[in-house]
């Protein structure tokens, strides 16, 4: 039995809005992985692993977008920003995020 990788952020569901999704951005935001890695093909304990190292990275700012440095916000900014409306355009609205069971 072949273990599961991960599809890619590309390939991922709701346009790449996923849990994981918003690890990989925030580690090409903190500059851990390069902007164009997708992940596709991980394995689990290596996008665990880039969970805790991009954890790591937040914990100075205490998690906050408004308390990164600004070349660092802006990146953020960016990236996610371009994730979203690329979200959007292939039909993720983010209100299943907003729903309450």
């Amino acid at each position: 039995m072949t273990e599961r990788r991960y599809v890619g952020i590309q390939n991922d569901m709701n346009g790449g809005m996923t849990a994981t999704g918003k690890i990989i951005r925030d580690a090409q935001v903190f500059g851990i992985i390069e902007e164009t890695e997708t992940c596709e093909g991980w394995l689990p304990q290596g996008i665990e692993q880039l969970w805790e190292k991009t954890e790591k990275a937040w914990q100075p700012y205490g998690f906050s977008v408004s308390a990164l440095p600004a070349d660092l916000k802006e990146k953020f900014l960016r990236i996610h920003g371009a994730a979203i409306e690329k979200a959007k355009a292939a039909g993720w609205s983010g209100e299943d995020e907003l729903k309450s069971d």
